[in-house]
């Protein structure tokens, strides 16, 4: 069903870069941007019933989609044109990041991701010169290539899950190919060890993600770079370098925390070398064994995600398999990137064990947090796991999985309540400052 599926959608997105080569479309775009403009002004509509990130993620969405939807039912030849530079830029943004990062890290199959950054590359070129297309095909170009790359993942996906071993799991194959060089075998899975391993009972016990910011864990004052001390790391005032941690706990059974054995020189000179991924940088490490006595001897996790689902037996293959290699690299196989494999192993199936699962998968859809995770989780592969990214990575997925329990309906009374509560306080405040004024005016 995946090969079929992913067949289909590669037909339709030929389909649809074919008709965009000569200017003359069959494509409905003029519906397709009304369309597009319905579905950003319900998304801003029902942004403030969000909350935290979730909101500012809605704003941002509906505000892309809004911009893209003017452009596109705009009478203007110029919008097409803008259109072009927009989406052109984008991927002139990505491919470069994609490039720099293969470059600098030099994770395995990293020759395969300096490519597909100049693929990025070449597409942009291709967006901003208007031959041998033409700017008004930009959109179902667009669309094209997106059904055309999504269709090959489905095809991809499906060969891999073909020749899955038995007792194996997706999640298992993929940090096999990010973290390890063993084989991935139906034995990998050992059952009698699976008996030791306590069992966890998921509708008591809650899966935690711990994460210690970069910023949050440096033991003096940091410098204030707001994107670097989010996702790469902080410098303090001597100069010296945190890069945060993020540990995975099911008190008090299971705890995944991987540190080197022997602390890394992290200073500036020395940093700049174990960027990269290569198998010279690689260093004994050690799991510590519970997050009380490692919030102990240093301080209390900055953030806590917790996940009320998950796949006990999955997590407890994964870790059973992971922890026999005892290896540390900083940005190929560190503390986020083990917190990451573990957390996708034992959320993996979650949402299809429920009842609606269905139901549950058309609202995944429409969900924008799968598109965050997917980005994040393709910028981390091809950069490093960070704990800044582990903390948004973690959290995406929990509004997949954990989403908030209001309806459409809820959601646009809530939405209603909000803007008169906003009307009400403006008034307020405006006849607050009018009777201000009369005072100030009375001689």
């Amino acid at each position: 069903m995946l090969a079929l599926m992913g067949l289909a959608w590669g037909i339709v997105g030929v389909s649809l870069c074919i008709d965009a080569l000569d200017g003359v479309l069959v494509f409905p775009l003029t519906l397709f941007g009304w369309l597009l403009l319905l579905e950003s002004l319900a998304t801003l509509f029902l942004a403030s019933s969000g909350v935290g990130a979730q909101k500012t993620l809605r704003y941002v969405k509906g505000g892309l989609f809004l911009l893209i939807a003017l452009l596109i039912i705009s009478p203007y030849h110029q919008s097409d044109m803008l259109l072009a530079m927009l989406f052109g830029t984008a991927f002139t943004i990505g491919g470069g990041l994609q490039i720099i990062s293969a470059s600098i890290v030099r994770f395995p199959r990293w020759r395969m991701a300096l490519a597909g950054g100049i693929g990025q590359i070449l597409i942009a070129i291709f967006f901003f010169q208007p031959y041998p297309t033409h700017y008004k095909g930009t959109v179902p170009y667009c669309l094209g290539m997106g059904l055309i790359f999504s269709g090959w993942s489905l095809i991809w996906l499906a060969s891999r899950s073909r020749r899955l071993p038995r007792e194996s799991s997706l999640s298992q194959l993929a940090y096999r190919n990010a973290d390890s060089d063993r084989p991935l075998d139906a034995g990998s899975y050992d059952g009698q060890l699976a008996a030791t391993t306590p069992a966890v009972n998921a509708s008591a016990t809650p899966l935690t993600v711990h994460v210690w910011t970069p910023a949050g864990s440096a033991r003096e004052a940091t410098l204030h770079r707001p994107i670097v001390d989010r996702y790469i790391a902080a410098v303090d005032a001597s100069g010296r370098i945190s890069t945060g941690h993020a540990a995975l706990e099911i008190a008090p059974s299971l705890y995944i925390s991987l540190y080197p054995a022997v602390e890394i020189d992290r200073s500036p000179g020395e940093f700049s070398r174990l960027l990269r991924a290569t198998p010279d940088n690689n260093v004994r490490g050690r799991y510590l064994t519970d997050y009380p006595s490692e919030s102990a001897a240093w301080c209390e996790s900055t953030e806590k995600i917790s996940f009320r689902d998950y796949d006990a037996r999955h997590l407890q293959q994964f870790w059973q398999d992971y922890r026999r290699e005892e290896i540390y690299n900083l940005t190929h196989r560190n503390c986020s990137s083990t917190v990451a494999h573990a957390l996708e192993a034992a959320l993996e199936g979650v949402i299809g064990k429920r009842a609606d699962h269905w139901l549950s998968f058309v609202k995944i859809l429409f969900t924008p947090e799968v598109w965050v995770a997917s980005h994040i989780r393709k910028r981390a592969m091809t950069m490093a796991w960070t704990p800044g990214l582990i903390l948004d990575y973690a959290r995406a997925l929990r509004a997949v999985v954990h989403p908030r329990p209001l309806s459409w309906l809820a959601s646009v009374q809530l939405a209603l309540r909000s803007i008169r509560r906003t009307r009400h306080r403006e008034r307020i405040e405006t006849a607050t400052r009018a009777a201000q004024a009369a005072r100030d005016s009375t001689p």
